[in-house]
């Protein structure tokens, strides 16, 4: 294909997909996909002119789609992609998925990836400065799990519990990220098993570290609140909040005193880990100057030394909106259906992973800008209602002529604006099911051994579950 030819087509597609989000035009949330880091990455990917049935960009649109409907499965997108060409006068395509899979094979980690981080960046650096804590960045870090099919190759890379017999457990993989406090965008992700050195929630924190700016907040829990992560922060001239540490002893007799159960102390650095090499201790200050600070029977501990401009109050009220991160990953995992992935293969498993991230990034790059116009905070906004309306107007998104985009836009923006959470700061939920499951038993076999003693007790004449 010609390469003038070819680009044009990117380009086209790239605005189709831009469309797909309400995203077009002039302002501050316009332009969510910049159109040449897209070209480039996929003029980076292979042959440029080799004309395909799923070319890379109608299958990352695809991709985008599967994670965001509610039947996620690869027949759905077949279907879809089918009426589309049909739609178009082109010829049709088979029913099969095995194209479209080796299509999503194809499709570059890196690009998925950078694409990801690039929406959930520039979608905090264009916040108004009214919807930041002080006009500066809060960042949110937490880890979650995930699991995935029962395959030889996931079990390698992800091992299931080893709580769990062979063949009756399922891989699981250890998800972690950084979440702006604002937007809910996720700035960055990095995945690793369960078990194993270099699995734990540090270690993916400190793969993370990077994408902290200087002037950031980040909030994380007691687990992260360990002497390298808070010197590594500071390093950075960010700021750092956490609860802490259990393993930590906390006497506010000693220090500079500020206020009942206030005060600042220095950390001395604590002796070499083994997996520190002598030349990167060094590199490390004597010591680290840090508030603590106890409120409702809770130590706070943080960088953010000034007493006089941020009470303990305050403190305790910015933690608190730590417990959004917990429910952006259920949001992720539950709304977007990425608690139990789909894909075979380690390689398929972390792009899965990528393309829900940033989908999940472009609706709420849809809800900042919904919120902006409708002068609310996008916290306020519901993702699930956003989610709904998109994948509702889907189609007449990128099909829609262009003299009537703007009304189209305005509609979708302002149906997102109106779906507002209710304000329940008192509500209480117990975490129990109502609804009960079927009484079946529960599987203490591998699944091919079972058919086979079911198929047994067929042949002498009983029939039953072993």
């Amino acid at each position: 294909m010609d390469r003038s030819k070819h680009e044009r087509r990117l380009r086209r597609e790239v605005v189709e997909l831009r469309h797909r989000f309400a995203q077009g035009g002039h302002g501050v949330f316009s332009q969510v996909l910049q159109t040449r880091d897209v070209v480039d990455g996929i003029n980076t990917a292979g042959d440029p002119h080799r004309h395909r049935q799923y070319p890379p960009m109608t299958t990352l649109r695809l991709f985008i789609e599967q994670v965001l409907a509610e039947d996620q499965a690869c027949q759905d997108v077949v279907g879809r992609h089918l009426s589309e060409r049909v739609a178009r006068g082109q010829a049709a395509c088979s029913l099969n998925t095995s194209a479209y899979c080796q299509a999503r094979q194809r499709l570059p980690q890196s690009l998925v990836d950078r694409l990801c981080r690039s929406v959930g960046q520039r979608l905090e650096a264009r916040l108004p400065s009214t919807w930041r804590w002080r006009q500066r960045r809060v960042v949110l870090f937490d880890g979650t799990t995930v699991s995935m099919p029962d395959t030889r190759d996931n079990q390698r890379d992800y091992p299931q519990s080893p709580e769990q017999k062979p063949g009756l457990g399922f891989p699981i993989a250890r998800l972690g990220g950084l979440i702006g406090l604002a937007s809910g965008a996720v700035l960055g992700h990095a995945v690793s098993a369960c078990e194993g050195k270099g699995s734990g929630e540090q270690t993916l924190l400190h793969e993370l570290l990077p994408l902290i700016e200087p002037g950031d907040i980040l909030l994380a829990d007691a687990l992260l609140a360990t002497w390298w992560i808070i010197a590594d922060v500071v390093a950075r001239k960010a700021d750092v909040l956490m609860v802490q540490h259990g393993c930590r002893q906390t006497d506010f007799s000693q220090g500079v005193f500020l206020g009942v159960h206030d005060h600042i102390v220095e950390w001395p650095k604590p002796k070499r880990p083994d997996w520190m090499n002598p030349l990167e201790y060094q590199r490390y200050p004597a010591r680290l100057r840090l508030r603590e600070v106890e409120i409702d029977q809770r130590i706070l501990v943080t960088s953010l030394l000034d007493a006089k401009t941020i009470s303990p109050r305050e403190l305790d009220t910015l933690y608190r909106l730590r417990w959004t991160i917990e429910v952006d990953w259920r949001t992720v995992k539950v709304t977007m259906h990425m608690d139990v992935l789909r894909c075979l293969t380690p390689a398929m498993i972390r792009k899965e992973i990528s393309v829900h991230l940033l989908a999940y990034n472009l609706v709420r790059w849809v809800m900042a800008s919904a919120a902006y116009l409708g002068e609310v905070m996008p916290r306020l906004l519901s993702f699930t209602g956003a989610k709904r309306v998109l994948v509702a107007f889907a189609t007449q998104l990128r099909q829609c002529p262009g003299q009537r985009l703007a009304l189209m836009f305005a509609t979708v923006l302002g149906s997102i604006a109106s779906l507002r959470l209710h304000v329940r700061p008192d509500r209480v939920e117990p975490r129990a099911k109502k609804r009960r499951p079927k009484n079946l038993p529960l599987l203490t076999l591998p699944r091919r051994m079972a058919r086979i003693r079911i198929l047994e007790k067929r042949a002498f004449g009983s029939v039953g579950f072993p």
